[in-house]
């Protein structure tokens, strides 16, 4: 790499971001308000990263969020401060979760807006003790989130500032210093509805619930602190909507945002070189925020992080389908529209989830795949043509969980793809009462309207190391009490080893998930600097 000075390399923009997913968006969207010359290079032909909108389907006016797909995490502060005209949809069931094997195919159904139908299916299923129980867990989250949510769009608290903000040492011992997996065991007593609460610990995580380095416990933490209640909602248009408002108000804040731009080379002096239409170009900035994961950045710094960074490996497999309708279940008592207007647990008993990442670790894929389903077109029909949704059609995704990128290498992710996604079919069709199959629309082609994207396609279309949603390990909302606070971005989690560089992205300090909060928040650490 060539040796230069900070002080001898001119900068032709303030900011250069790199990578236009929605963090490096809400990034530029601030700083260019703030009157920042920004510059975004992205490498795709479009910005947004894993948070679009696709036709996904040949001749089919359906555009799905592909790759992500709720929204939870996405701070009011952001959605205010930018003037975003974003609007989601609140979810009026919790979830539905049929009981595995069950002759009837029973299962429970959390309404979010009937707590004595709600009490009446855990009493269904035979878990009348667990509802109350259940109740007290997402107090006890709650309890959590309120305390917490409000410090992510500021400065980091420390682990100790953090502990007394919340205010309950036995609480934040069972959440926070704990396995998660003893917390929801010590709570409830049913199979089936702990495996409902076990789920947000492990959503693009593969652990077990027990795992002493607690990466179960900060997916978690994740999944419930959400806006201080933990309610995840549908972004009405899709994803892409999301996208697409923080583009529109980062190009009329005037910053530069340049597509098809293909980053080759990042200096710690600000220098970052890309490809464009052939040619090499190159621009200085005076901060350049990395909109990518943490090994990308070291990639394209050439350099090896020191300690070496933790691998990045996802551990999912997510399939679309566009049907004629949603399908009928074998639980005759549960309208379908119930079912699927919530999270669809499928084979996701505490046992069976144990039991899955035991048999994944090595390399023995289980019977029934656990699986959840979110069905976008119920809370939100404009996603599809409005011919085509007064036909009742619907889309439905499947979130298959335990399936590490381990598994899987450029020369046998076809067949492995199909081998996930006959997985996950086989799993939906066990508690529906006719084939999933026999419903899929046919696009222009012919072909059935199902799409499966497994780990590597991840990596290999949106630049994630592993296939990691996260772009790598979750780290805690707080820093350590012995970490250095000294400079803006280690205040604001975002520094790296080089003043001038910034990370933006889900590899920040309180990244992950659709949230702004990487562009958020090294914008306000570029700002008080």
């Amino acid at each position: 790499m060539t040796d230069r000075s900070p002080s001898s390399t001119a900068a032709t923009h303030d900011i250069v971001i790199v990578g236009g997913g929605h963090n490096g968006l809400t990034a530029a969207a601030y700083l260019a308000r703030a009157g920042k010359s920004v510059i975004l290079l992205e490498r795709l032909d479009e910005v947004g990263g894993a948070a679009v909108s696709a036709q996904a389907f040949a001749g089919v006016e359906a555009r799905l969020s592909r790759y992500s797909y709720l929204v939870s995490l996405l701070p009011q502060r952001i959605i205010d401060d930018l003037g975003l005209d974003i609007r989601l949809a609140r979810r009026r069931y919790s979830s539905y979760t049929p009981v595995p094997g069950d002759p009837d195919g029973a299962g429970l159904l959390i309404d979010n807006t009937d707590a004595t139908a709600t009490a009446a299916s855990f009493a269904r299923i035979g878990a009348a003790d667990d509802a109350d129980a259940f109740d007290g867990v997402y107090e006890s989250t709650g309890e959590l989130a309120r305390a917490l949510w409000p410090t992510v769009t500021e400065p980091l608290l420390t682990r100790t500032e953090a502990r007394a903000l919340v205010g309950d040492d036995e609480l934040w011992q069972a959440m926070i210093e704990r396995p998660i997996g003893e917390f929801i065991e010590s709570r409830l007593q049913s199979d089936l509805v702990r495996g409902v609460v076990a789920t947000d610990a492990l959503i693009g995580t593969f652990a077990s619930l027990g795992d002493p380095e607690l990466a179960q416990n900060r997916c978690f933490l994740y999944h419930v602190i959400g806006q201080g209640t933990g309610e995840w909602d549908v972004p009405v248009g899709g994803m892409g909507a999301v996208t697409g408002e923080l583009a529109r108000v980062a190009r009329e804040a005037g910053a530069r945002i340049v597509t098809g731009a293909e980053v080759t080379r990042i200096d710690p002096d600000g220098t970052v070189e890309y490809q464009r239409n052939g040619h090499e170009r190159r621009v200085v900035g005076r901060h350049v925020l990395a909109n990518v994961a943490p090994g990308v950045l070291d990639r394209l710094l050439g350099e090896t992080a020191e300690p070496a960074a933790p691998k990045a490996e996802g551990a999912q497999v997510k399939v679309n389908l566009l049907l004629k309708r949603l399908p009928r279940l074998r639980d005759e008592a549960i309208d379908p529209k119930a079912a699927f207007g919530g999270t669809f647990h499928i084979n996701e008993t505490y046992t069976q989830l144990e039991e899955a990442y035991s048999g994944m670790t090595r390399g023995v894929m289980p019977d029934l795949l656990p699986c959840e389903i979110y069905c976008h077109t119920l809370a939100d029909p404009s996603i599809l043509d409005p011919e085509l949704a007064e036909t009742g059609a619907q889309t439905i995704t499947v979130f298959g969980l335990h399936t590490p990128d381990r598994w899987l290498t450029d020369e046998n992710n076809d067949a492995t793809r199909q081998r996930l996604q006959d997985a996950v079919l086989a799993s939906l069709n066990s508690v529906l009462a006719e084939p999933v199959e026999d419903l899929l629309l046919t696009d222009a082609d012919g072909n059935p309207c199902i799409e499966t994207k497994t780990t590597r396609d991840l990596e290999q279309a949106l630049n994630m190391p592993g296939g990691n949603i996260f772009h790598g390990p979750l780290s805690w909302p707080f820093a350590e009490d012995d970490d250095a606070l000294d400079t803006p971005a280690e205040r604001w989690g975002v520094s790296t080893r080089h003043p001038r560089i910034l990370m933006c992205g889900s590899g920040a300090r309180r990244g992950g998930a659709v949230s702004g909060l990487g562009g958020h928040n090294a914008a306000m650490a570029v700002l008080e600097g």
